[in-house]
């Protein structure tokens, strides 16, 4: 059970860094690593905003995620489904994941139109606004983000009982790369072009091989707990 909790702890910080440098979620992250950047002259100031970006985003994900896996745990009847039967849906769940982030499975929505909107008018409360993008980026959810999240997060804290751990893991996972960017702005670096490039081909192949390990896991949950094959 150890083992198991400790590999759930990695699984829910790798969703949330895979959630963050997705393509949408990474465009709202641009806009905040923008917003972060106009108070270059000031390198405390821009960690500062820089960490309180990262705890908004932080903060909203796991007070999302509690609510859910709580309200899902404390109902009797609705958890004693989920333990009984949670190994037989996320078979199907993954699998689905999978696909969507293989891009087999495509649903087109508009990004973080609100998230934008709401970031220009922040632009004058200082640090402070990092904290409310931080909020509100987290909950402009993609077809991606989402699937990580409710897809991927949720049913994985549901099935340890994590109403805390795992959301947390995952929200601080969401918010590392702009938090390396922050720190990467503050120091005057001219690479910060660059590590984009660099991230965003990283995501490419970081979610494929997480849509197929997903896909995989997937079948094998199939094969086991549905069809009792293995």
């Amino acid at each position: 059970m150890t083992e198991g909790l400790f590999l759930a702890v990695g699984s829910a910080a790798w969703i949330g860094v895979l959630t963050s440098i997705s393509p949408c979620p990474l465009a709202t992250n641009i806009a905040a690593i923008s917003f972060i950047g106009r108070r270059i002259e000031s390198p405390r100031a821009v960690l500062a905003t820089g960490l309180l970006y990262t705890l908004g985003r932080t903060l909203a994900y796991v007070i999302l995620a509690a609510l859910l896996v709580f309200s899902l745990l404390s109902a009797s009847a609705v958890s004693h489904q989920l333990q009984k039967y949670m190994n037989k849906l996320l078979g199907p769940l993954l699998i689905l994941v999978g696909m969507l982030l293989l891009d087999l499975i495509r649903i087109n929505t508009r990004g973080s139109g609100l998230g934008e909107k709401i970031g220009h008018r922040v632009e004058s409360w200082g640090a402070w606004g990092g904290l409310v993008l931080g909020v509100v980026f987290a909950l402009s959810f993609c077809p991606g983000s989402a699937a990580l999240f409710f897809g991927g997060l949720v049913p994985l804290a549901v099935k340890y009982q994590s109403s805390l751990v795992l959301p947390t893991v995952y929200g601080a996972g969401t918010a590392v790369p702009v938090l390396v960017f922050a720190v990467l702005i503050a120091m005057g670096t001219r690479a910060v072009g660059s590590a984009f490039d660099r991230i965003t081909q990283f995501e490419v192949w970081a979610r494929r091989v997480t849509g197929i390990l997903f896909i995989g896991i997937g079948v094998y949950f199939c094969l086991k707990f549905i069809f009792r094959i293995l």
